[in-house]
Parts: C-alpha cells; sequence; structure tokens
C-alpha cells in the first residue's frame, strides 16, 4: 500500500499534473470526478480487541454546527460547501459545480470526533477548486467554517494516491479518537477504456491544539 504520508514539494516540476484529478474522474475536457465508495457504515463498529476500543460514537458528543465554508490559504482555496449524501450507486455523491467543494453527510462534521471527509473536482473544462490540493505539506492549515461562526482548524499530516480500484476505505473513513479531515480529488492517468482517472488523491489533516 502507499505510504500515507509521502509528501509533494509545491512546484509542479517533476510532478505530472495529470495526478491531480480525483474520483471516477471525467476526461479533461468534462467533469473530472466520481466519488468513492462510500464506508459500509457510517459508524463502522468494533471489536473488542481493536485498538480503537476507546473510541466514543459522535453522538456521544455534543452536535457540532455544520460546515458552510472551506478555506486553505497555501491553495487560495475559498469555497462553500455543498452538503452531500449517497448517489444511487452507493458512491457519494459529488459536487454539482467545479468551483465548490462538498462534505460527506453521512460522516463526522469537521470538529466531531472522527474523520470528517470532503470531496473536490479537480478539473472541470479548466482547473477547478482541488486543483492544487497535491502541492499541500505537513503543517499548511484547513479552516472549515461552520454555521454557527465557530472555525475547526486543522493542518495537513500527510497525503497519498491510491488506485480507485483499491479505494483505501478504512483509512478514509474509519473512526479515530480525534478530529480529523480527509480531502478527496482525482489522481493518476486517464484510463483510456473508460475516459476517467485511475486514482484517488487523499490529503489527510488532524485538527490543530
Amino acid at each position: 500500500m502507499p505510504e500515507i504520508h509521502r509528501l509533494t514539494t509545491r512546484t509542479a516540476g517533476g510532478y505530472l499534473l495529470a495526478v491531480l484529478l480525483l474520483g471516477g474522474c471525467a476526461a479533461a475536457d468534462g467533469s473530472d470526478m466520481s466519488a468513492p465508495p462510500a464506508p459500509a457504515s457510517a459508524t463502522p463498529s468494533l471489536t473488542p480487541h481493536s485498538n480503537l476500543s476507546t473510541y466514543r460514537s459522535t453522538r456521544e458528543h455534543s452536535q457540532t454546527a455544520l460546515p458552510v465554508r472551506l478555506r486553505i490559504p497555501a491553495i487560495d482555496v475559498d469555497t462553500g460547501l455543498d452538503s452531500l449524501g449517497l448517489a444511487s450507486d452507493q458512491s457519494i455523491e459529488v459536487p454539482s459545480v467545479p468551483g465548490v467543494a462538498g462534505w460527506w453527510e453521512g460522516g463526522p462534521r469537521p470538529g466531531q470526533v472522527g474523520p470528517a471527509v470532503i470531496l473536490g473536482h479537480v478539473r472541470w473544462n479548466a482547473p477547478a477548486v482541488f486543483s492544487r490540493l497535491y502541492t499541500l505539506e505537513r503543517g499548511d492549515e484547513v479552516l472549515v467554517d461552520r454555521a454557527d461562526g465557530t472555525t475547526a482548524r486543522f493542518v495537513v499530516t500527510g497525503q497519498g494516491t491510491y488506485r480507485k480500484v483499491a479505494f483505501p476505505s478504512d483509512l478514509v473513513y474509519y473512526p479515530t479518537l480525534e478530529p480529523e479531515l480527509r480531502l478527496v480529488t482525482c489522481g493518476g492517468p486517464i484510463d483510456r477504456a473508460t475516459g476517467h482517472y485511475s486514482e484517488n488523491l487523499v490529503v489527510f489533516a488532524a485538527q490543530a491544539s
């Protein structure tokens, strides 16, 4: 499995632009994205011997306000957030426009314990909201503004690219002991058979202290 903490530099040199694109992304002359599969359960069960046996469901915590805006200063992202449910094929819906990211409403809200998931297009006829996501580095700040006026602050801990046919669901969705964030977009070369990009890029972030 690829190392999830492998980081790229912020310069495009030596790193193919094609590696930017998300999900079941379509070719570069249209929308780039189809979403990764949803988790089997929004609140996965834990075995008695799990090393996360002390995990407490977000249902046991006070309610956290809905996320409404995503800001990533290092790559000049400042976007509203759509709420994303499930598509007919049980994958997560994708944002309806290229310039707006979306939050998976079946998972934790940003700032709740667990991994909140935000999706965005990398290209849709032109570079889209997550076109520069691959350039994020360890320690870069990710801010999620919420409906009550509060902001959840995260810092990037790593990133990885994964073949869509082997999407790392456990890494992305499995419960965590602290609030975390996953930013997901398309990556890899275009599969000539499907016209879609072949990989997902996932950026991992943890809530700042």
